[in-house]
């Protein structure tokens, strides 16, 4: 097996998400496998190139309010059932809320 390289906890996180590239938008909606606060993998048919520049918006429901988190990233990967997104910029409200929901979602199996 290979090592793994990886330096940030990833989670499985259920939550709709809307990408915005060049003008167009693409919602994608799904569970999201390997959310961190480096990046996330959303599972949808949509397809773009890797390397395109994308707007991301998270959108957290519950609790009787949404919250949207906004990011700019790039498509660090392109597979048959998704887009492996790598973040670039966020704000510190929205990584404070990656970092909570990584924390809160992690798999404590030790």
């Amino acid at each position: 097996m290979g090592k793994e390289r990886r330096r940030h906890t990833r989670v499985d996180f259920l939550t709709h998400i809307v990408l915005k590239s060049k003008g167009s938008e693409i919602a994608a909606q799904g569970s999201s496998r390997d959310l961190s606060c480096k990046g996330i993998f959303i599972n949808t048919r949509e397809k773009l190139a890797e390397n395109d520049g994308v707007e991301v918006k998270i959108i957290l429901s519950g609790g009787g309010q949404n919250i949207e988190l906004f990011m700019d990233a790039f498509v660090a990967r392109v597979e048959a059932h998704g887009l492996g997104l790598e973040f670039t910029r966020m704000d510190l409200d929205t990584y404070t809320y990656l970092k909570n929901i990584v924390m809160y979602n992690k798999d404590e199996d030790i």
